[in-house]
């Protein structure tokens, strides 16, 4: 079987650009990938168009091989959109490899390790405690879910003293689970943080309240410091979505930086690499939380990966395109996805596997793929009283 050529399609995702691939072979099957938006996402075509030019005519059932080439061809360590790109030849050459033996991807890792996966949604917002027990109520009415993700702010940090920040999350949360005891909440401090001691302090004014972890209040470029803010804290620390790599992650194991790492299956360079990631952890016993704030297909990788993780924890979920929205933001229900025509759904809070399909195991509608559906979107970032920018 040889590799006859790459499609890349932009399309989206609710309000997010999304960039899907395409890699077709000699012998008719077709596979899928996902790509990361970091932006800008439109360099994204180009740039694969350029990386499919070193894996033409190649087998597409050699990933270590091709991943490989395609990681050296580089020469020197590719960053946020290189290994965006590969990521998603990645997950498109794991799925022609399975669907040629017709296979779910998870039997070529070795099998299942668990019959279903455990998943936590995102409300990313800090509403009204009453607000948020709605509905977390109608998500677990629907889907099942016990599991939430919520910002612990509910000040700006900026505008306000510390204290007012630390004593405002204290009282929310504190109604919060009283209102909600059969649930189980994670805090995204998103990175907004910049001295340690206040990491802390907001991490341990979480503690009393049993969180599921307390997840990236810093920045990731000093590893090192996420060793000193671990030793500090009395709440489940994790983080890993903005590192890049086997060799940081190892570096933030070694220096005992986190209880749970979340790397992302469409950042690190795919699969591939996720299972040499976790492995890692594995062996300084830190379990794996995958970081997905993605679409649909990249749910259906995920899947797979943590099908197969021993050290797998929850994974992030998103509802797919479709959802309604409440007044206050945040989404309702949703049955069904643009470019995914049957994306995996929760039940009982898990996504059941799928073992009588190949591959992924979902369909992509390629003729909605076929418009261009780009969406621009970016990080807004915050800025302080003295008009200076804080981290978004």
């Amino acid at each position: 079987m040889k590799i006859t050529g790459l499609r890349s399609y932009m399309t989206r995702d609710r309000d997010r650009p999304r960039v899907i691939v395409a890699i077709d072979t000699d012998e008719g099957i077709t596979g899928w990938g996902e790509c990361y938006n970091h932006g800008p996402d439109r360099a994204l075509s180009p740039l694969l168009d350029y990386l499919y030019l070193q894996i033409e005519g190649e087998d597409p059932t050699r990933i270590e091989r091709l991943i490989l080439k395609l990681i050296q061809q580089s020469r020197f360590p590719p960053g946020a959109l290189g290994l965006a790109a590969i990521s998603a030849i990645d997950h498109a050459l794991w799925d022609i490899s399975a669907k040629a033996l017709n296979v779910p991807v998870y039997r070529l890792l070795g099998g299942h390790v668990r019959d279903r996966v455990r998943v936590y949604l995102g409300v990313y917002t800090a509403p009204e405690p009453e607000t948020v027990r709605d509905y977390c109520d109608e998500m677990h009415q629907t889907y099942g879910l016990t599991a939430f993700k919520l910002s612990p702010y509910r000040i700006d940090i900026h505008a306000n003293p510390w204290s007012k920040v630390i004593s405002t999350t204290s009282d929310w949360v504190g109604r919060l689970v009283e209102i909600c005891p059969d649930y189980e909440f994670a805090f995204d401090a998103h990175a907004k943080i910049f001295e340690p001691w206040q990491a802390v302090q907001l991490g341990n004014a979480l503690a009393p309240f049993h969180p599921l972890f307390f997840e990236e209040p810093m920045r990731p470029e000093n590893i090192e410091a996420w060793g000193r803010l671990k030793a500090q804290l009395n709440v489940p620390l994790a983080t890993g979505e903005s590192l890049y790599s086997r060799f940081e992650f190892a570096r933030l194991l070694d220096c005992a930086g986190a209880d749970i790492i979340q790397p992302d299956i469409c950042v690190v360079g795919g699969l591939l690499e996720m299972r040499k990631i976790a492995a890692i952890a594995e062996a300084h016993y830190v379990t794996v939380a995958p970081h997905n704030p993605m679409g649909p297909l990249a749910t259906a990788v995920n899947l797979h990966f943590c099908a197969a993780q021993p050290n797998f924890k929850i994974l992030e979920y998103r509802l797919p395109t479709g959802a309604a929205y409440h007044s206050d933001g945040m989404e309702s229900s949703a049955d069904k996805a643009a470019y995914v025509v049957d994306p995996y759904l929760p039940a009982d809070g898990y996504l059941e596997l799928r073992p009588d399909r190949p591959g992924w195991g979902v369909e992509i509608d390629e003729d909605y793929l076929r418009t261009d559906r780009y969406v621009h979107w970016e990080r807004k970032i915050p800025v302080r009283p003295d008009g200076s920018y804080g981290y978004p």
